[in-house]
């Protein structure tokens, strides 16, 4: 059997996060699907599971499309839909997470 591991690195992990962080931030939260793009692709590339390691394909313009959907549906809805946001954005990562 395989090992399963995650060797990212605290530093790159800080850099990586206050540059997500700027990019949602300084653009009030417009760019967050490329921030969370970063973050998630990050994540992915340090994580090996059962010897293989795992690797993103989601870009963030495919989330954006996304984004504003649900963002309308949230609206549409009068938040309702918000509960499922979480939902539909960890099922579009898994879509996009493969291995090598």
């Amino acid at each position: 059997m395989n090992n399963s591991y995650f060797d990212g690195g605290l530093l790159n992990y800080i850099g990586t996060a206050i540059l997500a962080g700027l990019i949602t931030g300084l653009t009030f939260g417009i760019c967050a699907p490329w921030g969370i793009c970063m973050m998630y692709n990050w994540k992915i590339k340090h994580t090996v599971i059962n010897g293989r390691r795992l690797y993103f394909d989601g870009t963030a313009m495919q989330l954006f499309g996304n984004w504003i959907k649900w963002l309308l549906l949230i609206i549409i809805t009068l938040g309702i839909y918000g509960f499922w946001v979480n939902i539909k954005l960890e099922q579009w990562k898994v879509k996009h997470t493969h291995v090598l």
